[in-house]
């Protein structure tokens, strides 16, 4: 709405506020002179304090919380940045970390598995020995045996005693000496009476009398015993 006076509607607003305040004061200054002369104690007595108003402070005023709450957001948005930063900074130090860790254990498995197909593969177990099965081969059985049991005798000795006994026949049998006429004939290679052959018997052998290993070893081990080794038995024993 334009203003009835002239030259009004030009005037700034610092202007206009400053007319505002001087025809406040003007207004004031009427009411004043409209009191009667008898009161004029009590316009003595009144102070009057002109009222200001200063659009350029009340302008410095807003522009001044205007910049406080700009720099506010400011210091937060960088705090808010500098967490960000920071996050992704730990983020990247852990995966790097994990990633590094992973790599270890991988070349930590290969290093095993490379050791595991390098280890020498295990040798075989030996074959089991075998023997001829004649006198030969009942004779070297028997004196590995011997050897493991600690039983004395050579292979000379035994062979020797052995065909003066049997002839080298596993299921000889004496029927006319006196150990037969007693009821207990001597019997196989080393022609061993039942009572000796049980009492000299060697643990990992027959119990059959007639098995030649088991009549070989069972002799050389009472042979031991009473003669020191079959080796010195060069007669009936």
């Amino acid at each position: 709405m334009r203003s009835p006076i002239s030259g009004y509607s030009r005037l700034t607003k610092t202007h206009k506020f400053s007319a505002a305040g001087i025809a406040a004061a003007g207004a004031a200054a009427l009411v004043f002179a409209a009191i009667p002369n008898g009161a004029a104690d009590a316009e003595q007595s009144v102070a009057v304090k002109p009222v200001a108003w200063n659009a350029t402070a009340f302008g410095e005023t807003q522009q001044n919380e205007l910049n406080k709450q700009s720099d506010n957001a400011a210091k937060q948005a960088k705090a808010e940045a500098e967490a960000k930063k920071k996050a992704e900074a730990e983020a990247a130090a852990k995966a790097k970390a994990d990633k590094e860790r992973a790599e270890k254990e991988a070349a930590s498995r290969s290093q095993e598995r490379k050791a595991v197909a390098a280890a020498p593969a295990p040798a075989p177990a030996p074959a089991p020995k075998t023997y001829a099965n004649n006198l030969d081969g009942w004779i070297k059985q028997s004196l590995d045996i011997m050897k493991a049991k600690g039983i004395p005798g050579s292979y000379n000795g035994i062979y020797r005693n052995i065909m003066r006994e049997s002839t080298g026949n596993p299921n000889a049998i004496n029927n006319w000496d006196s150990n037969a006429a007693a009821g207990i004939p001597s019997k196989g290679l080393l022609q061993v009476i039942d009572p000796t052959f049980k009492a000299y018997h060697v643990d990992g052998t027959s119990w059959n009398i007639y098995d030649p290993v088991a009549n070989i070893t069972a002799a050389c081990n009472y042979a031991w015993k009473v003669y020191g080794s079959m080796d010195n038995v060069n007669s009936a024993y």
